[in-house]
């Protein structure tokens, strides 16, 4: 498939804003999400990384494409390539979001490049977020998303993950996975939708979101620190799916933690770095 990179690199620079107003019900539901209680009163501290619920695309659905993304173009370049993923990202945490917020998301699109791996042409589109709240910076965020070419998935010829000092393990069934998918409003079917995961895409079962493994580590690492890291980067290396137990670990180094997600008896599915 030929791609037109100097054309979809015409939506570097391309900018949309949107406002929500940080609810006691979202924090609610977002708490029971991932089995914890929140205070809930106005002006308490939100919990972390639930800006991703906030101010999300409203896609009629006549306008989304068959995996329930929205269709190519608007905001997003209109990249041909058929499948699209969470590659990784980063956030600095610069003052905290709080309950009754009115919480305003700007984003941009930074950067459009391809590459070519083994699968094919590979390309990443980079967009960089800042959330706002009480005429202030809360957080600064930057997204990586990959799109690639139709493929059955295969399992990752690596090695089971290391143990790290401090594990956490956790089911993530397919209830927690369609809460997820709609406090985001995301309509990838791949998170919700087992028939289509493994007939369409040919997974095994339905794909953890990349995000959600990003919010689970966040909070790993916050809980072990006794407070929010001033950064979190991650990087998804490997998938997990909702069919066996997803393992979470963390090892010291320095002031920083390192670490990572993975499947029980798998190989690393997600590796973070936090800092304080």
């Amino acid at each position: 498939m030929d791609l037109d990179i100097e054309h979809l690199r015409g939506w570097i620079g391309r900018e949309e804003t949107a406002t929500e107003r940080l609810t006691p019900d979202l924090v609610r539901r977002f708490a029971a999400t991932f089995d914890r209680t929140w205070p809930l009163q106005p002006g308490n501290e939100a919990p972390l990384l639930i800006h991703f619920c906030l101010a999300q695309p409203t896609v009629p659905g006549a306008e989304l494409g068959p995996d329930g993304h929205p269709a190519r173009g608007g905001f997003l370049p209109p990249v041909p390539l058929p499948r699209r993923m969470w590659a990784g990202g980063a956030f600095r945490f610069h003052t905290p979001l709080r309950v009754g917020d009115s919480v305003t998301r700007r984003s941009t699109i930074a950067d459009v490049t391809l590459k070519h791996g083994r699968s094919g042409p590979l390309l990443f589109v980079t967009v960089e977020h800042k959330i706002r709240a009480r005429g202030r910076l809360a957080l600064t965020e930057r997204q990586d998303l990959v799109y690639r070419a139709a493929a059955p998935f295969s399992p990752p010829a690596a090695d089971p993950a290391a143990q790290g000092s401090s594990v956490r393990r956790l089911m993530p069934g397919p209830v927690m996975l369609f809460r997820y998918s709609a406090l985001t409003f995301n309509g990838h079917r791949i998170h919700y939708d087992a028939p289509y995961a493994r007939e369409v895409e040919g997974y095994p079962g339905l794909v953890v979101h990349g995000p959600m493994q990003a919010t689970l580590l966040v909070q790993f690492a916050a809980d072990l620190k006794g407070s929010c890291p001033s950064r979190f980067a991650f990087r998804s290396v490997s998938t997990v799916f909702d069919t066996a137990e997803m393992e979470m670990h963390a090892n010291c180094e320095g002031d920083s933690l390192r670490l990572w997600t993975a499947q029980a008896g798998g190989p690393v599915a997600m590796e973070a770095t936090a800092s304080w």
